[in-house]
């Protein structure tokens, strides 16, 4: 038996999303399915000490040798999705029905002259509408109890049904109005009917319509001053809206397709494949591989789809993409078939829905991709080994930092440096800088000036021979020279940044490169020309990593800063506001629109505020508008 250290995945690499995972052993063979609400806290369970598991759970665990999971977008489609794959797979530690019970269906039964909707299972029969099946009877019957009181009709058995009639005494359901009664005549079987076909129109997908139609209805009787009745349509839109979430993983037209994902980073792509038989996902697959020129992912679709659909995989007649297709590849794959086959971006509707479930988990699997390409110590010294002999380097940068600039027209100019040793990530060396001796877009002058502040203080300390930071006490980082700084942009940056180290008397111990976006080039000082590394090389990946990192950051911190400007641009004029209390007032809303919605008295309520301030801050911010900052993120949306 297997160790179940062996194949635990590393620790933050499962996601916290909804999903179901798979264990599988040596021979590839499907021994247990399972779904979570959060799959890492559910897999992580799986590995701890294995004395607090059950004897099953122990057994599966030590007999698996891997295990895969699917992102889903809720509980429910994670159902859906283990069922499926339960009756597909049979896996030998999955709980079997001994009682020869299936999964639940949701039953109406139109032929009837008075349709009878009600939760059963087994097989299915002729002139009955149905729907599912769910994963636990217990769900679904919750759901008929909040539909009921939208769409009151008839779900007694015959018998109550034929006793109702007799006595013309309506039973409990038909006296709380979660049944219209049509037993003793309070409505027509036509009117039933109607009653009917909106409950299968809604849990067929038609929603919005319906939902439309009861707002419309509440907003007509409450200006009618009809408040009780727009009362009782107001509850039937919230239970409406409990139940509206649909599952995405189960196709109500029972199509026959595959749906495929991409994820691309520019140096690998990731493609995920959904495999979808009579509306349901009877298998997945994915590849990941590495980019050897820039073609579109409209190309890449055209290769890979040549190539997917061999001799055992038979071609669907339909195909949902998140690329754009060309008729050639259509035409190609419709004569193979023998028949027409559409290949389609859905762009609403479950099919988008699924689509966008197969994207994010390509996503994911190019995220596992990088983590797993980061992490591995042979992977990161060949990268290192690669980039020192690009640069002509004697040996390996053991420490490099990275520096960018982010500003929006010329203002709120802010810098970044990140660093990496051996190969990853040292955040807690991350700096950020403010340029403030100048306005306008001028990049290498903000670059000259964030390199002249770092490496100015490399030589100081040195004077100094400072080893120890005088504010923290640990060891001053900022002592060590980098064994490389690589600046994100062309020729410009490059120039400016070797001219600061020259400055500084540090060009011959410190390398240099900028790695320009456009082409992906490498500028080293001194060299009219780029130089252009391999598309596959592990150098190139290691100088985008921290390239990207860099620049996330410097974004991350531009957005803050042009945040609260914005905010404190609004409040300067207003007398007796100082800064501590300009930071109260951010804290306590959050965003200057919460701000202009406040009214006095809740800015008043601010710690430090008063009446009259407030009715001050009130004042300057009504007249403001246009657009709404969130203070978080910094992100700017139009009102």
């Amino acid at each position: 038996m297997a160790d179940p250290k062996t194949y635990r995945p590393r620790p933050g690499s499962i996601p916290t999303d909804p999903g179901v995972y798979r264990f599988f052993d040596a021979f590839g063979n499907v021994i247990y399915v399972g779904k979570a609400k959060n799959l890492r806290q559910r897999l992580n369970s799986y590995f701890a000490d294995p004395a607090a598991l059950h004897f099953r759970t122990q057994t599966m665990v030590r007999t698996a040798s891997k295990v895969e999971w699917t992102v889903v977008r809720n509980e429910l489609e994670a159902l859906q999705l283990e069922y499926t794959w339960i009756q597909q797979f049979d896996p030998r530690f999955n709980v079997k029905y001994r009682d020869d019970k299936s999964y639940p269906w949701l039953a109406v039964s139109m032929a009837d002259e008075y349709p009878r909707v009600w939760v059963g299972r087994g097989a299915k029969k002729r002139g009955t509408r149905y729907f599912g099946p769910f994963g636990q009877a217990w769900a679904i019957r919750e759901t008929v109890d909040l539909l009921l009181r939208v769409f009151p009709m008839r779900s007694c058995t015959q018998g109550v049904f034929n006793r109702a009639r007799s006595s013309g005494r309506a039973c409990l359901l038909g006296d709380i109005g979660k049944c219209s009664a049509p037993c003793v005549g309070r409505v027509s079987a036509e009117e039933h009917r109607s009653i009917a076909e909106d409950f299968c129109s809604f849990m067929g997908g038609n929603t919005g319509g319906i939902i439309g139609r009861i707002e419309r209805d509440m907003y007509d009787a409450s200006a009618n001053l009809n408040f009780e009745r727009a009362a009782v349509l107001r509850d039937s839109l919230s239970a409406l809206k409990r139940v509206r979430e649909k599952n995405s993983v189960v196709l109500s037209d029972g199509l026959r397709a595959d749906v495929v994902g991409f994820a691309d980073d520019g140096q690998q792509v990731a493609v995920q494949v959904f495999h979808v038989v009579d509306g349901r996902i009877l298998g997945e697959r994915g590849w990941i591989a590495d980019r050897s020129d820039d073609a579109p992912l409209t190309e890449l679709l055209e290769a890979f789809l040549a190539t997917l659909y061999t001799d055992d995989l038979e071609i669907p007649p339909h195909i949902f993409s998140s690329v754009e297709a060309e008729d050639t590849i259509v035409d190609h794959l419709s004569e193979r078939r023998g028949s027409s086959v559409s290949i389609r971006v859905p762009l609403r509707g479950e099919k988008r829905a699924l689509l966008d479930t197969v994207v994010k988990n390509a996503e994911l699997a190019l995220d596992q991709a990088k983590l797993r390409r980061a992490s591995d110590l042979t992977t990161r010294n060949l990268a290192l080994d690669e980039v020192a002999q690009a640069l002509g380097l004697d040996e390996p940068p053991l420490r490099i930092e990275c520096y960018d600039i982010s500003h929006t027209m010329g203002e709120e100019v802010v810098g970044s440096m990140v660093v990496f040793e051996d190969g990853l990530p040292r955040k807690s060396e991350y700096r950020r800088f403010i340029i403030k001796s100048f306005e306008g877009s001028n990049d290498v002058a903000a670059m000259t000036e964030v390199l002249s502040r770092r490496l100015r203080r490399l030589v100081d300390d040195r004077r100094a021979d400072v080893k120890v930071d005088a504010t923290t006490g640990e060891a001053a980082k900022f002592s060590y020279a980098p064994g490389l700084i690589v600046v994100d942009g062309g020729l410009p940056q490059v120039n400016a940044a070797a001219a600061v180290l020259r400055e500084m008397g540090l060009d011959g111990e410190i390398a240099l490169c900028g790695l320009a976006k456009r082409l992906e080039e490498l500028w080293v000082p001194g060299e009219e020309y780029p130089l252009i590394l391999p598309r596959a090389s592990e150098g190139l990946y290691l100088l985008q990593r921290l390239r990207d990192e860099a620049h996330r950051f410097a974004i991350t911190h531009h957005r803050s800063r042009r945040a609260k400007h914005v905010v404190e641009s609004v409040l300067d004029d207003v007398p007796g506001l100082g800064e501590l209390r300009r930071k109260a007032l951010l804290t306590y809303f959050g965003s200057l629109r919460k701000l202009r919605q406040a009214t006095v008295d809740e800015i008043a309520e601010v710690p430090g505020f008063g009446p009259v301030l407030a009715a001050s801050v009130k004042a300057a911010v009504a007249g403001t508008g246009g657009e709404a900052i969130n203070l978080t993120t910094g992100e700017v949306t139009e009102l």
